[in-house]
C-alpha cells in the first residue's frame, strides 16, 4: 500500500476525533495543524462536566441543537486554553464549517479549511471565507484505509439487488437501502 498524503492523514485524523462525538445529530471532528504537525483537535460535544445529547436527547432550538459545542470551536478553544498560537493555520473538518464557526476561525487566523463533506454550506460563510483570503478544499477520504470497504460495499448492493429479484417487500428494501445508504454515505444506486 502506498503511503497516504498529509491531506488524507490529517482528515483521518479528524474522522477519528468525530468518534469521540456525544451528538446523535451529526457527528463531527477538527483536526488544526501548523507546518505538517497537530496543534489542536476537537469533537462536537456538550460543554465539560455537562449532560451530552447521547443521555439526554439532543437540545433543538430553531433546528439546531444548542448542546453541543461544535467540533471547529472546541479545538480553536484547546488552542487558547493552551496558549497555542492558530495564526496561519490550517484545520481539517469532517464537515463543512457552519456560519457561526466560519467566523472564528477567519478570526483564529486559520488560512485554510479543508472539509471531508459537504454540510449545508452557508452562502455567506462561503463570502466570508473568500473576503478573507481562507481557501476551502474538500478533500475526501479514500477507500484504502478499510481495505475491505469497497468489497463489503459490492457485496451489500449486491445482496440487496437480490432481494428484490427474490420478491422482498418494498417496504423491508427500503428500511435496508436507508441503513446501506447511512452506512456507506452514498447517493442511492438503483439496485
Amino acid at each position: 500500500m502506498d503511503r497516504i498524503s498529509w491531506n488524507q492523514y490529517f482528515m483521518a485524523q479528524s474522522t477519528l476525533l468525530a468518534m469521540r462525538s456525544t451528538c446523535e445529530r451529526l457527528k463531527v471532528g477538527a483536526t488544526i495543524v501548523r507546518d505538517k504537525r497537530i496543534i489542536a483537535g476537537g469533537y462536537n460535544g456538550s460543554i465539560s462536566g455537562g449532560e451530552h445529547c447521547l443521555d439526554e436527547g439532543c437540545y433543538v432550538i430553531d433546528g439546531h441543537c444548542v448542546r453541543t459545542v461544535h467540533a471547529e470551536m472546541n479545538a480553536l478553544l484547546q488552542c487558547a486554553k493552551f496558549g497555542v498560537a492558530t495564526e496561519n493555520a490550517e484545520i481539517y473538518v469532517t464537515h463543512f464549517p457552519c456560519l457561526q464557526c466560519c467566523k472564528s476561525i477567519v478570526q483564529a487566523g486559520i488560512k485554510k479549511v479543508y472539509y471531508a463533506k459537504d454540510y449545508k454550506n452557508h452562502p455567506y460563510a462561503i463570502q466570508l471565507f473568500k473576503q478573507a483570503g481562507v481557501q476551502t478544499e474538500l478533500v475526501r477520504l479514500e477507500e484504502h484505509y478499510d481495505l475491505t470497504s469497497k468489497s463489503k460495499r459490492d457485496l451489500s448492493s449486491k445482496m440487496l439487488h437480490e432481494l428484490r429479484k427474490l420478491g422482498a417487500s418494498e417496504e423491508k428494501l427500503s428500511e435496508f437501502e436507508q441503513d446501506y445508504e447511512r452506512i456507506y454515505e452514498l447517493e442511492k444506486e438503483p439496485y
